[in-house]
C-alpha cells in the first residue's frame, strides 16, 4: 500500500482516484473546487481545498512523506507547471505529471516531472490499433517497438499445439497467457493445444505482430 497526493480532481484525477481506491492505496485528494472535493471523498483517505500553486500550501502538506504525487490538472498548463516544480521543490520523491502535448510534457518534466502521462495521446493510439486490425481485443505498448496484443486464435491454429506450430520461430512472438471467458491460462506450456473458444495474448515486436495479424 501507498500513500498517494492527487492534485486536481477532474475527470482523469477522479479516474486515478477510483482505481487508487480500488487498489487499496492511501490517498489524501486535492482540488481548488469546493464541490470536486466533497464528491471525491468517499473514494479517498481525506481529501482538502487548496491550490497546488500557492507555495504555503504545498509545504503544508509534508509532500516528502508521500510515495507518489499526481499532478492531474488537465485546464491550466500553467497551475500544472508551477504545481510540478513546487512538489520537487519540497522534496516530493516522484512527482507523475498530466500533460496534453509534447511540448508541455517537456516543460514538466524540465522542471521537476520523474515521469508524465498523455491520457489523449495514449488513448488515441491505443483506439487506432485497436479499431483498425482485425481480431484485436486489447493491446498494451510495452516499449516503443514492442507491445502485446489479445486476439483471436487463428482458425488454422484450432487443435494444434504451440510447439507443433513453431509459434516463436515462424512467427517471432511468445504466446503469454490465452484466455476463456474469464478464465486465464498464464505461460502456456509447449504442448498446450489452441482451442476455438480462446483468445490469446502475444508479445512481439511491432512489425512481427502486425505480419502475424495479416495473415
Amino acid at each position: 500500500m501507498k500513500s498517494v497526493l492527487l492534485i486536481g480532481l477532474g475527470r482523469f484525477g477522479r479516474q486515478m482516484a477510483e482505481k487508487l481506491r480500488e487498489l487499496r492505496h492511501q490517498i489524501l485528494a486535492v482540488d481548488r473546487d469546493e464541490g470536486r472535493v466533497n464528491d471525491i471523498l468517499p473514494l479517498v483517505t481525506n481529501a482538502q481545498i487548496g491550490d497546488g500553486t500557492n507555495e504555503a500550501f504545498i509545504a503544508s502538506l509534508g509532500v516528502r512523506n508521500f510515495d507518489l504525487c499526481v499532478v492531474a490538472i488537465g485546464d491550466n498548463f500553467q497551475s500544472s507547471l508551477e504545481t510540478t516544480a513546487l512538489l520537487k521543490e519540497y522534496g516530493a520523491p516522484f512527482v507523475l505529471s498530466r500533460a496534453s502535448s509534447e511540448v508541455h510534457a517537456k516543460f514538466l518534466r524540465r522542471n521537476g516531472a520523474d515521469d508524465v502521462v498523455y491520457p489523449e495521446k495514449q488513448m488515441a493510439q491505443w483506439a487506432a490499433v485497436r479499431y483498425s486490425a482485425d481480431h484485436v481485443f486489447d493491446y498494451v505498448e510495452m516499449t516503443r517497438d514492442h507491445s502485446i496484443f489479445e486476439t483471436q486464435v487463428p482458425a488454422a491454429w484450432i487443435g494444434k499445439t504451440i510447439v507443433e506450430l513453431a509459434v516463436r520461430q515462424k512467427y517471432r512472438i511468445n504466446v503469454l497467457a490465452t484466455r476463456t471467458g474469464d478464465q486465464l491460462e498464464f505461460l502456456p506450456g509447449p504442448m498446450h493445444r489452441f482451442r476455438r473458444e480462446e483468445t490469446m495474448f502475444i508479445l512481439g515486436a511491432n512489425r512481427d505482430v502486425q505480419k502475424f495479424l495479416n495473415l
